[in-house]
């Protein structure tokens, strides 16, 4: 599952990408990002220094009917500040995503999404 990383004001955040079988969508997830635990000390010169925590916003992309349009839910059981840059670059991500599904659906099928 790819991710993308973004650092804003000494915080970090991920945006997951996978496939949602149940949804018969790509699920594009927005979660703040936690270190790894080959960060730091143990490992000074890690490439990965954050991954992907739990989503709070996941945005349901359908590639099977361009039709369908995405849809947005919120997965949050606090309060949760999102700062505007930060929910800014996610929606460019899930633009990308659609962008992406609805030229795999006329070039063929789902599949070329991937």
């Amino acid at each position: 599952m790819p991710w993308e990383l973004k650092e804003h004001t000494g915080r970090h955040y991920a945006v997951l990408f996978h496939y949602a079988l149940p949804d018969d969508a790509w699920a594009v997830e927005l979660s703040e990002a936690v270190p790894s635990v080959a960060e730091g000390a143990e490992n000074p010169n890690a490439v990965v220094t954050h991954l992907p925590g739990a989503a709070f916003l996941v945005t349901h992309v359908p590639d099977e009917d361009p039709n369908l349009q995405p849809t947005v839910r919120v997965w949050s059981p606090a309060e949760r500040v999102v700062p505007y840059e930060v929910m800014r670059w996610y929606m460019e991500q899930v633009a990308d995503q659609v962008k992406r599904c609805r030229i795999a659906f006329e070039q063929g099928g789902p599949e070329a999404v991937e």
